[in-house]
């Protein structure tokens, strides 16, 4: 699905012309989708558990493979212990996505927990303190969430419309589809309004690359907690697939300074994982730093800097 298609495919929500999705049988529990089938639920993986730096890994394609897996149940339920759950939204910083931390009591409804996280939009101190923005009105509602065959299918309310020129659908969207697909069991979102198709097709991460800076750390997340060592993984598009990476204090002073090599570049997105060790003395807040240097004169281009939690090793 290139942007044309997908400008088109929006712009039909403008003209009433609403495309039949195409959809795969998608089984799960919440919202009008469907009905629950549990001979197709998943359940989360063992590492959803408890609170500190999530251990993902990254898929043949290069997205990454959150620390749970979504499972086909009604809704979020707290953990009597108190426990919770790590996740990863996406909101805009500068104008090109961002992979933000939430943590939410723990839970088996990953999927649908996120989703509330991302409508929920940023933080007052997000929005002060990191620039973060959302592109998704305040007042949309999830009306329902599905999995199956490694296609989401969430539900959400007209109000995800509203006052959007088809630009602004599109960034939505690409929003909503980043934030789905960071679970192992999903490569793709089918979209819907009020229960009606939104979409021609399920849509993938590569049909909003634009909207990804040129590289994107998916963990640690923004305002998540960076473990010691630290492991760094994510998706680039890079001259020679190589960039480097920072791990600074919050008063600038450099912890580590790393060259960092992905699967593909130079006009092909790649993942990356590596591990950065660094020394502090105590937790404390500090700074993710990543850049790319210049092919033509070696400046320093593409600079991206997080926000996280620094550990005592």
């Amino acid at each position: 699905m290139n942007r044309q298609h997908v400008y088109r495919s929006i712009a039909a929500l403008f003209t009433g012309l609403l495309v039949v999705a195409a959809c795969t049988g998608a089984v799960g529990v919440a919202g009008p989708l469907s009905s629950p089938s549990p001979t197709d639920e998943e359940s989360p993986s063992p590492s959803a558990s408890p609170t500190g730096s999530p251990s993902s890994s990254l898929g043949a394609s290069g997205s990454p493979l959150a620390s749970s897996t979504p499972a086909n149940s009604p809704s979020p339920s707290a953990s009597a212990s108190g426990a919770t759950t790590d996740l990863t939204i996406y909101f805009f910083m500068d104008g090109k996505l961002a992979a933000v931390h939430r943590e939410v009591p723990k839970t088996v409804g990953v999927a649908r927990a996120a989703m509330n996280q991302l409508l929920a939009g940023p933080s007052s101190s997000e929005a002060s303190a990191g620039q973060l923005t959302t592109e998704i009105p305040d007042d949309v509602l999830l009306l329902g969430i599905s999995i199956a065959n490694g296609t989401a299918t969430v539900d959400l309310s007209r109000e995800f419309e509203s006052g959007a020129a088809a630009a602004d659908m599109v960034a939505r969207v690409a929003q909503v589809t980043y934030t789905l697909t960071q679970f192992s069991n999903v490569d793709r979102v089918a979209l819907r309004l009020d229960g009606q198709p939104a979409l021609d097709r399920p849509a993938t991460r590569d049909d909003y690359r634009d909207y990804s800076p040129s590289i994107l750390v998916d963990r640690p997340a923004w305002g998540g907690t960076l473990a010691n060592p630290g492991r760094i993984t994510g998706e680039s598009n890079v001259f020679e697939a190589e960039f480097r990476v920072q791990i600074l204090t919050a008063s600038g002073k450099v912890l580590a300074d790393q060259q960092v090599h992905a699967a593909c570049g130079t006009g092909c997105w790649g993942a990356f994982d590596v591990i950065v060790p660094y020394r502090v003395g105590s937790d404390q807040p500090g700074r993710l730093k990543v850049y790319n240097l210049s092919a033509k004169d070696g400046s320093v281009e593409d600079v991206r800097i997080y926000q996280v939690q620094l550990t005592a090793g």
